[in-house]
């Protein structure tokens, strides 16, 4: 018998109905093909640290920190029935196909399952990125063998691992550092989670400590025997009247120079003149974080909404996988294009007409690129038509997700660049400009204009290197530096992935430029959404994200290894190599014990502002605070050292207040 294990209940039933006969059993359908089974996410879980010793459920500093020698699952009781279905249905089986989700936490769920079961029997895997009956028939007829993704296995392997290692730890070990000042709530600290949230406090930190500067450009108009243009002064940076950033801030030197260049004469040369064909390349299809962030920009949607919606328009068949990572196409797809351009034409919101008919199927863009492919692809219409009742959110996405589809089947937008200096006054001016030679995907889709930074993007007269050039006007333009904008959910998406740009050390920032960012594509809207429900962060009107004072505490109490994303950027790199054969599992954990001990130990040094409730600091240890207790042999109330057992300082109750006047 053939056994197909699939994550979840409705994979299940779109991979039985590809199959002969399908008839539904109690907890799995029955074909003439096999059987299809399925697991309900991860039906096993990590075991907590009481699991390994009964003494850690009590929260210990001296116990920390705790690493298992032997790394435990036990079976989710929330799906122990399904999870002894599949038990059985394995025992039966003589092959086993996987069917989990086509990436690294859905190649570990149905892996673990086996391997906790000690299967023996071959397992092979079938990658479904789409779920309409002729992309589920292609997978399966091209099974490969599961030990090809042993990699992506030892890759969510380690992430979990790591996960449980600095979860469990640190938050008991900061945990108890803030119970020493009074605070009583549990502080949970993640891998991803607590770099996330120190990104909005240093944000915020940021704009409350913004103070906005004038600065000042000149920006002079020259005549050419061609015509006329406008070109930008680009002083020499230098002294009191430039701030570090080089922006011009002292408004008498620069009305000193206005003045200047509008006295005689007016002769000016063209220092150099360079032009370049330039080609802007149709922007790529989306994965998940993409779609999150475009979607967040346009219509205010929250990352979990853009994923909800996704995963459904997945479930409903109209479009691919939803949590992929990746941004290209495979070739072998071309031959559906013309498929799935006539169907969206039908379907698509009435202001995208023009890009899809217009479309040419023959055209291969930069997307088709089988060796940028993994376990799945970019998010993609599928070839069945739109149909049936969408809410608002799904027909949006599926739009978004469409025309970035239909604009793979288009020129590329080809334009020549020229950049000139200008020498008058034995100071430079520049001016840059374009000819569009070729409009190719501009044409119909929206995308951002051209605008060069600081300078005026122009249609420029034709000109040379050494012709002469007239100095006609100047305009002084003040310009007010503006604070960084505060983080909404979707931009702080697009922090997670574009991670790289927030890093402390220079150094690791180039390192980074290229990796996938902090999280997974599947994680990072949780991990914001679970910040939100833990009253890290709020939204302020409809769409803001702002630290709470919950935060701020935590962010503050916290050393930089585990608030700035250096470390947590570079070993989410160092999981993706792994996923392609590079390092090893065990390599990994014990830099993750490393880490994971040496924050531990500074935790004991923690100084945190005590509670609200609190507001006597221990006078012997000076780090605790003194708290309010109850004896249980009397019921009378003392007050002890927060930092018991390492500080006994204790003390008589006095009317609600230590009394501080006896001996200490």
């Amino acid at each position: 018998m053939r056994l197909y294990i699939a994550e979840k209940p409705s994979m299940a039933r779109e991979i039985a109905g590809c199959l002969k006969n399908p008839k539904r059993g109690d907890g799995f359908i029955k074909t003439e093909d096999g059987v299809v089974t399925w697991l309900v996410g991860h039906v096993l879980q990590q075991v907590p640290p009481e699991g390994y010793d009964a003494r850690y459920k009590n929260w210990r500093a001296d116990d920390l920190p705790i690493v298992p020698k032997i790394w435990k699952l036990e079976v989710n009781p929330k799906v122990s029935d399904q999870f002894y279905i599949v038990k059985k249905l394995v025992a039966q089986a003589d092959e086993i196909v996987h069917a989990g989700d086509p990436d690294r936490e859905g190649q570990l769920l149905v892996d673990e399952l086996l391997d906790y079961l000690g299967n023996k029997k071959p397992v092979r895997r079938i990658l479904l990125n789409a779920l309409d009956e002729t992309s589920i028939k292609r997978a399966n007829a091209d099974l490969r063998d599961n030990a090809d993704f042993f990699n992506l296995k030892q890759s969510a392997l380690a992430r979990s691992r790591a996960d449980w290692l600095i979860g469990m730890n640190l938050s008991r070990a900061y945990t108890l550092a803030a119970r020493r000042f009074g605070h009583e709530e549990v502080f949970p600290i993640g891998r991803v989670k607590t770099p996330t949230l120190a990104l909005v406090v240093r944000r915020e930190r940021e704009i409350q400590n913004f103070k906005p500067v004038d600065f000042f450009n000149i920006f002079a108009q020259f005549s050419h025997v061609n015509g006329t243009f406008i070109a930008q002064w680009k002083p020499k940076v230098a002294g009191k009247s430039f701030d570090a950033e080089g922006r011009l801030i002292d408004k008498k030197f620069a009305e000193s120079y206005a003045k200047k260049f509008a006295a005689a004469p007016h002769d000016a040369r063209i220092s150099a003149c360079k032009t370049n064909e330039k080609k802007d390349y149709n922007p790529l299809p989306f994965s998940l974080s993409t779609l999150q962030i475009t979607a967040g920009k346009k219509f205010g949607y929250s990352p979990q909404q853009v994923l909800d919606a996704a995963q459904s328009l997945y479930e409903k068949k109209f479009t691919t996988y939803p949590r992929s990572d990746c941004e290209y196409l495979p070739t072998s797809q071309l031959g559906d294009a013309w498929k799935i351009l006539a169907h969206i034409e039908e379907t698509i919101d009435e202001s995208l007409k023009n890009l899809v008919a217009h479309a040419d199927a023959k055209i291969k863009s930069r997307a088709w690129n089988n060796s940028r492919i993994t376990a799945h692809h970019a998010i993609i219409p599928t070839t069945k038509r739109l149909s049936g009742t969408l809410s608002r959110s799904e027909f949006n996405i599926y739009n978004l997700i469409a025309a970035r589809y239909a604009v793979q089947f288009y020129p590329v937008h080809v334009y020549d660049e020229t950049a000139v200096s200008v020498d008058y006054k034995g100071e430079t001016f520049s001016a840059r400009g374009r000819i569009v030679k070729q409009i190719g995907w501009r044409e119909f889709y929206s995308a951002p204009t051209f605008k060069a930074e600081d300078e005026i993007a122009q249609n420029l007269p034709k000109m040379k290197t050494g012709d002469a050039a007239a100095y006609k006007n100047s305009e002084l333009k003040k310009s007010v530096t503006k604070p960084p904008p505060r983080f909404t959910a979707s931009s702080l998406v697009q922090g997670m992935k574009e991670i790289h740009k927030y890093v402390k050390n220079p150094a690791v920032q180039q390192q980074l430029k290229d990796v996938y960012g902090i999280g997974t594509e599947s994680t990072r809207a949780a991990i914001i959404d679970d910040l939100i429900r833990r009253n890290f962060l709020k939204f302020t009107g409809k769409k803001i994200l702002q630290p709470t004072d919950k935060a701020y505490l935590l962010v503050d109490a916290l050393p930089d290894e585990m608030t700035y994303p250096d470390a947590t950027a570079i070993w989410e790199d160092k999981l993706h190599s792994m996923s392609e054969g590079e390092g090893t599992l065990e390599e990994f954990l014990a830099g993750q014990i490393k880490f994971t001990g040496e924050l531990c130990k500074k935790a004991a040094a923690v100084k945190m502002k005590p509670a609200d409730k609190v507001s006597v600091i221990c006078p012997r240890c000076k780090t605790g605070v003194m708290v309010r207790r109850q004896r249980k042999s009397d019921g009378a109330y003392f007050w002890g050292c927060s930092n018991f057992p390492n500080c006994r300082m204790a003390c008589n109750d006095k009317n609600g207040k230590p009394d501080l006047t006896g001996k200490i």
